[in-house]
């Protein structure tokens, strides 16, 4: 079994390599929601109007300055393999995967950029940065925006700002989100204090892969609501100053309290997950993400030395159903991916 993502697989995604307060904060994503002007919104839109649309995008994409290199695939066309990796990746969202007609992505060979073409809207361009970078995803999506729309007539209204197919991204149309990691607020059943701070800007907070998924091993998305009315400086404000330092320091404080006043506990929790991963020789996806987020912490605590925080954070992307198939290069039932799942993880981390 082999196809156009095989090597995309096989690599770490730049948004997994660190970044500024990457402890706690994974990464952060920044996306655009866009229509052309002159085309019906997709849900009225016919194969041939679809097809259109595709091509003004992917012209306009060969024609701006900000994009170069980028690697082109037609959604339409891959199997269900693909697409799932795709998913797994953060390159493209479900619904993308899971639609139909003329559709594709195109993102840069680090993933740092990418635009789905055809989504929702017209167009959804996103960058992610490592990391809490929230300005720099901001300077770099801005570029590229303005880039596209050198090229591209948005549908834009004087008074609603870039007109959307959801209603909830009228305006400004955009979307930043942080993926957190939070296993010491759950270990401390406080998690609700992620939730009311949240709830207080009008935030939310959703799981792994965004709308309509659950948190899996400690992973958290806080994202912004509301886009009509606020400009995108406010939006950008409320992370960078409200929110998201809010959350890093109750998950800052939450492990310094367990290592101040539950030691055994909290070393527990970490060398029961190393042991698992170490010795299972079955394992799903959610056990292993929940076994994987406790060492995470345990090496942000200096308790565990003997794994490099590097090929932790590969296993938590190439432990997903996708990348394993793709990985050992067959289709897995169930319990295959469980054994294939088990047998990687210890063969990854006998090698530190």
């Amino acid at each position: 079994m082999s196809g156009p993502l095989d090597q995309v697989a096989r690599q770490a995604s730049a948004w997994l390599r660190g970044g500024p307060l990457s402890e706690i904060v994974i990464s952060t994503r920044i996306r655009l929601a866009r229509n052309i002007r002159g085309f019906p919104f997709l849900s009225r839109a016919d194969a041939q109007t679809r097809q259109e649309i595709a091509e003004a995008v992917h012209l306009a994409t060969t024609r701006a300055d900000a994009l170069h290199d980028l690697i082109a695939l037609n959604v339409e066309e891959l199997d269900e393999l693909d697409r799932a990796l795709l998913v797994e990746r953060h390159l493209i969202s479900r619904q993308h995967a899971d639609g139909s007609g003329a559709r594709q992505v195109l993102f840069n060979p680090d993933e740092g950029c990418a635009i789905m073409i055809n989504e929702e809207d017209h167009l959804r361009i996103q960058v992610m940065r490592s990391g809490l970078q929230i300005d720099e995803a901001w300077d770099q999506i801005d570029k590229i925006d303005d880039a596209l729309e050198a090229h591209l007539d948005y549908e834009f209204h004087a008074q609603f700002g870039y007109l959307t197919a959801c209603p909830t991204n009228v305006g400004t149309g955009i979307r930043v989100s942080v993926m957190l990691h939070l296993p010491a607020l759950r270990l401390t059943n406080e998690l609700e204090k992620v939730g009311q701070a949240a709830r207080d800007m009008k935030l939310a907070v959703r799981g792994l892969h965004g709308e309509g998924t659950e948190a899996i091993g400690d992973f958290f998305q806080v994202s912004n609501q509301i886009t009509l009315g606020r400009s995108e400086p406010e939006i950008i404000e409320d992370f960078r100053d409200g929110v998201i330092p809010k959350i890093v320091e109750y998950e800052q404080a939450a492990r310094a309290a367990l290592m101040q006043h539950r030691p055994a506990a909290l070393d527990d929790k970490i060398w029961r997950a190393m042991g698992q991963l170490q010795h299972a020789r079955l394992i799903s996806s959610n056990e292993a993400m929940q076994h994987l987020s406790h060492v995470r912490m345990g090496i942000h605590v200096d308790r565990v030395k003997s794994i490099d925080l590097q090929t932790l954070n590969e296993l938590f992307l190439q432990i997903q159903p996708a990348h394993l198939q793709k990985l050992r290069g067959e289709r897995l039932n169930g319990e295959q991916r469980s054994v294939e799942r088990a047998s990687f993880i210890r063969a990854r981390l006998s090698q530190n």
